[in-house]
């Protein structure tokens, strides 16, 4: 069986994530991209396609005013 990458795929073929866990490799590390940003919204989603942790401990959690993405 081929080897599960990320939630998505274990989602598509149990109907659940409860057998999911993410894996921490040596590329997942902190982000000092600030919270709300397009760049942290960027980080966490290849997180999740890349099957790892969706927050790391150290992530940078400052959100200076006006780096909201808008919403649309």
């Amino acid at each position: 069986m081929a080897r599960i990458r990320n939630v998505f795929e274990i989602i598509e073929l149990y109907g659940h994530d409860e057998n999911f866990e993410p894996q921490c490799t040596e590329d997942f590390g902190p982000t000092t991209a600030p919270a709300g940003s397009r760049q942290k919204i960027d980080i966490l989603a290849e997180r999740i396609q890349r099957g790892m942790p969706l927050w790391h401990p150290e992530d940078s959690t400052d959100m200076p005013h006006g780096a909201l993405v808008a919403a649309e």
